[in-house]
């Protein structure tokens, strides 16, 4: 089965369709193969595999590590939604850039975001599954979060009075995270 390079963002992100084989039992996909992900020039060793539910209007992000660098292969396993990758490295011609997607279990588009990306998403359906494979072991000591709705980044969200987290309602701004030692960690 083919996994298909649909359309590339950013300087590092990608977007990533299976081939679904479908019939009246069901369907079947291979959502990652390493030797396919390589012909895509995406060589990447996953080390850790998440899953997420969230109900409708909860966002969730911006999300990034630094140590170890952690790159996320996400996809949605139930529902929809709007998945987001704002480009924190420095030096790169789109730093302060976003891209968002649509992703659904309808749909089944994948999204690729490297180390180095600002990553969150919100949920448009009732409900939503997420699954993302990660680069990198989860470290709550290199970690961090840039403000949902930073006027500087200018994400247009399709939700307008989100649900958040306190650790998310309380994330720093784009300028105040480029202003920190840390930041030095992504570069283009």
């Amino acid at each position: 089965m083919e996994l298909k390079k649909v359309s590339e963002h950013l300087n590092g992100i990608v977007v990533i369709m299976p081939e679904v084989f479908q019939d009246e039992r069901g369907f079947f996909l291979e959502s990652y193969r390493a030797d396919q992900f390589k012909n895509m020039d995406l060589d990447l060793h996953f080390v850790q595999e998440n899953h997420s539910g969230s109900v409708k209007n909860v966002l969730r992000g911006l999300h990034f590590q630094w140590e170890p660098p952690m790159g996320k292969l996400m996809r949605v396993t139930a529902g929809e939604a709007f998945l987001v990758a704002v480009d924190i490295r420095k030096g790169s011609p789109t730093i302060g850039k976003w891209f968002g997607e649509i992703v659904s279990a309808k749909n089944r588009k994948q999204i690729w975001a490297p180390a180095g990306f600002a990553r969150g998403f919100c949920v448009l359906s009732d409900f939503a599954e997420l699954q993302y494979m990660t680069t990198g072991v989860y470290s709550n000591k290199a970690e961090s979060g840039i403000l949902w709705n930073d006027p500087e980044i200018g994400i247009e969200w399709p939700v307008t009075n989100p649900i958040l987290s306190g650790k998310d309602e309380k994330a720093q701004t784009f300028s105040e995270w480029m202003s920190k030692p840390d930041s030095d960690n992504f570069k283009y």
